[in-house]
């Protein structure tokens, strides 16, 4: 009955257009995955720019699409939020051209439906002109899905709209959020920024169903709050590199030199640090995470990807030859890492994250606890759930210090806080690998998403 079934699914063509940034590529080729390991056929529509590699995913069919981006701006990407808006103005002619040849093409004219990242809203017109089913993908948390949904209603509040806002003010309409964890951007206007979710909300709510990376258990409550503002299926079948690594999807080179490194020290000794592959910062505060570390005696491994620091060429050369020293004696410093392998590895003890929601769901599913630097959007949201909702972090309040950072490690690494944390995250992992298992939450709701888009 199954190979039936398998076999029939064969048939339905699934086409999958991810939003071309790396933490939003992982979770859409694991979807991908996810969805061919059911039996489905799989075609992936991707602009130029940071494409993936074909060629480590020979069971997809590519197609890539121009995004009219200027040399610049794929260079040295600016706003988020502006290069988002380009992409859907830019994307959506030759989105409707791709699909339109995919749905002519003999062999392919059987696409079921489109599966799309929530911000190509220009996606929702393209759907419907063709006729086509579309479901959405949010790569976010939900709690942060919830927080950009409310932004209106905080808009019309004012929060924001004070030139000295106070940013320790509780949200009322959100609650667990204070003014600083609004997810804004800052370097966007906050009228683009308004703009830019509204639309993809709104395209959201016209969508056939959603899709989370994220488990019913983590997040049962903001999930009720969710299904009664958005009356459609909502799919909970996260974690989803706990199915498929997303290790082949990667756009920088892993250095897993550092796993050698970890098989050197002690069990839960290491402290590991990476920020992600888009947040940037300033050569001050580069300094202070480093001295901050060297003063917290505690081993680390530590991520400085090229282009997180502004105006840094020479990647840490440019550090005191002391601070190098301490670096080298105690810390291996690289530039990407194979982060699930790292997060796995005994020896890691705690993450100092941005808090992007991959990294977050992947510390929880290894019960690594957490310090919280987040720099903006969902990242805020999720820094506040991490501490003081699952209470399994501690977020910098203060921005970088080195007194601060130095004393976060140690809370972290050294105290009974620290122990109590992980404690607690302890428990979050047993309930995210409970809920794969046949029978749990979010193997029932892969069973459910796989019936609902047969039956389209």
């Amino acid at each position: 009955m199954e190979n039936t079934m398998l076999q029939q699914r064969k048939q339905c063509r699934l086409v999958l257009f991810p939003l071309p940034f790396q933490g939003h590529i992982n979770p859409m080729i694991q979807l991908a995955n996810i969805l061919h390991s059911k039996g489905f056929s799989i075609s992936i529509v991707h602009t130029r720019f940071n494409s993936p590699d074909p060629f480590k995913h020979p069971h997809f069919t590519f197609h890539f699409i121009s995004d009219g981006l200027t040399s610049d701006v794929r260079d040295k990407p600016l706003d988020p939020v502006l290069i988002i808006k380009q992409l859907n103005n830019n994307c959506a002619e030759p989105f409707r051209q791709c699909l339109n040849e995919l749905l002519s093409d003999g062999k392919e004219n059987n696409v079921k439906c489109i599966i799309t990242d929530t911000n190509w809203y220009c996606a929702q017109e393209v759907a419907d002109s063709l006729k086509l089913p579309r479901i959405v993908l949010r790569t976010s948390s939900i709690c942060a899905f919830l927080a950009f949904a409310a932004l209106p209603r905080i808009r019309e509040k004012g929060y924001l709209s004070n030139p000295e806002p106070n940013i320790e003010e509780p949200i009322v309409e959100l609650p667990h959020l204070k003014v600083k964890d609004i997810p804004t951007i800052d370097i966007s206007k906050l009228e683009d920024l308004y703009q830019l979710v509204g639309d993809f909300v709104e395209s959201s709510k016209k969508a056939f169903g959603l899709i989370f990376n994220t488990f019913k258990e983590l997040e049962e409550h903001d999930l009720e709050k969710l299904s009664e503002q958005f009356l459609m299926p909502i799919f909970t079948i996260g974690p989803f590199h706990k199915h498929f690594s997303a290790g082949r999807s990667s756009l920088l080179t892993q250095d897993r030199s550092c796993i050698s490194w970890l098989d050197t020290q002690a069990p839960k000794s290491v402290l590991y640090v990476s920020f992600g592959s888009v947040a940037t910062m300033n050569q001050e505060k580069l300094y202070e995470m480093a001295w901050g570390l060297a003063d917290s005696k505690q081993p680390f491994l530590w991520v400085v990807r090229p282009g997180l620091v502004h105006g840094l060429d020479q990647w840490l050369e440019s550090l005191p030859n002391e601070l190098l020293e301490s670096i080298n004696e105690r810390g291996y410093v690289i530039k990407w890492a194979p982060q699930q392998e790292v997060l796995s590895h005994p020896a890691v003890g705690g993450f100092w994250t941005h808090n992007g929601w991959n990294s977050t769901l992947e510390s929880v599913c290894e019960g690594v606890p957490m310090i919280s630097s987040p720099f903006f959007g969902d990242q805020k949201v999720n820094a506040r759930y991490v501490n003081d909702v699952w209470r399994i972090g501690i977020r910098l309040e203060k921005g970088f210090k080195r007194e601060e950072i130095e004393k976060a490690i140690r809370r972290l690494m050294v105290d009974k806080e620290g122990e109590d944390m992980r404690q607690r995250i302890m428990c979050l992992k047993e309930k995210a690998d409970l809920c794969l298992n046949v029978g749990g939450s979010s193997y029932r709701s892969l069973e459910g998403l796989v019936d609902f888009i047969s039956s389209l």
